[in-house]
């Protein structure tokens, strides 16, 4: 009997105790919920808050690189570079800037070829980490070349490469500013060593160009440090028979020729001889790339990709999505 009263009394306990935890439980529910939403909002704050500093760190990384590739005793480097709307163009920009990027005191004019400067390049250029000037022009609907016609057909970029000369003209000044100026196409690949070489252009240097003109390379031939002729098998008699990724200009021959500019209106082959003939003559030609024994510069140009399955997918209706940029 005494047992049973004992084994009563604890299950009375158990109960009298298990009622009271479950009463407060539901009466600080309410506080625990509060908590854990302040918990919660705490948790967002600190993670936004977290987010702008690496943004602010990003930020901080990409002007400290701008300034580790500035150096106030070495002339600028400023590439005018014409560009189009194509499947490849960005991974062409991408891979174009990761050399870029290594080279110092480089000024980047990109010139699209269009109506008006379309947002994929102007998002790349403001996260590229380059300094760099964002132009456009149309090319003449009469110089645009079709989807089958050959590369040679009609002269590219020269409306973008005039336009990008016109800005050097208009932005900097003849003794504030030391620099050189390249004509750069962003379907080629450039050596480090060439913008070094480049650097100390005192008139135009000239060096030679890979994978181009149906050869190996074409070079000016040089004799007794001298420009004598061309290795080219197309017209060898032109004035200046070099491809545009074969020679660079000191600024000031820039500026102090403002009716330099390339022609559009020109016969195959004479683009680069329709700016340089106002600029220099051959005798006075700078052989850079160890005597222009060198190539420095390919013309690699990329793979047109096959649509053909996105093509399909664009006839049922069921194109890729346009928001994920390529």
């Amino acid at each position: 009997m005494v047992r049973l009263l004992s084994l009563r009394k604890l299950l009375l306990a158990y109960f009298v105790m298990s009622t009271g935890a479950l009463l407060w439980l539901i009466l600080n529910f309410g506080l625990f919920c509060n908590s854990s939403s302040r918990e919660e909002e705490t948790l967002l704050t600190k993670t936004r808050e977290l987010r702008r500093w690496e943004e602010r760190l990003a930020r901080k990384e990409r002007d400290l690189h701008k300034k580790s590739v500035l150096d106030s005793t070495l002339p600028t480097i400023y590439a005018i570079m014409p560009t189009h709307t194509r499947h490849v163009q960005k991974a062409e920009l991408t891979r174009l800037a990761q050399t870029f990027l290594h080279v110092k005191n480089f000024h980047w004019i990109l010139v699209e070829d269009s109506e008006s400067r379309t947002d994929l390049v102007t998002r790349f250029l403001a996260s590229c980490g380059i300094k760099y000037t964002h132009l456009n022009i149309k090319t003449p609907e009469d110089y645009q070349l079709k989807e089958t016609d050959p590369n040679w057909l009609k002269p590219r970029g020269v409306e973008q490469r005039n336009i990008g000369l016109q800005w050097l003209r208009e932005n900097l000044d003849m003794e504030r500013d030391r620099g050189v100026v390249y004509f750069a196409d962003d379907d080629n690949t450039y050596s480090l060593q060439l913008f070094d070489e480049m650097r100390s252009t005192r008139g135009v240097s000239v060096w030679p160009v890979g994978l181009v003109g149906g050869l190996r390379f074409e070079r000016p031939v040089v004799e007794h440090g001298k420009v004598v002729k061309w290795y080219t098998f197309w017209r060898p008699e032109r004035p200046f028979a070099i491809d545009m990724a074969g020679f660079a200009v000191n600024l000031r021959l820039i500026l102090e020729n403002p009716q330099a500019k390339f022609e559009l209106r020109v016969r195959r082959g004479y683009l680069e001889s329709s700016l340089l003939q106002h600029l220099i003559t051959m005798d006075d030609l700078e052989p850079l790339a160890d005597n222009c024994t060198k190539v420095l510069v390919w013309h690699t140009r990329t793979e047109k990709p096959k649509m053909k399955q996105e093509n399909k997918l664009i006839e049922y209706g069921r194109p890729s999505d346009p928001r994920i940029e390529v």
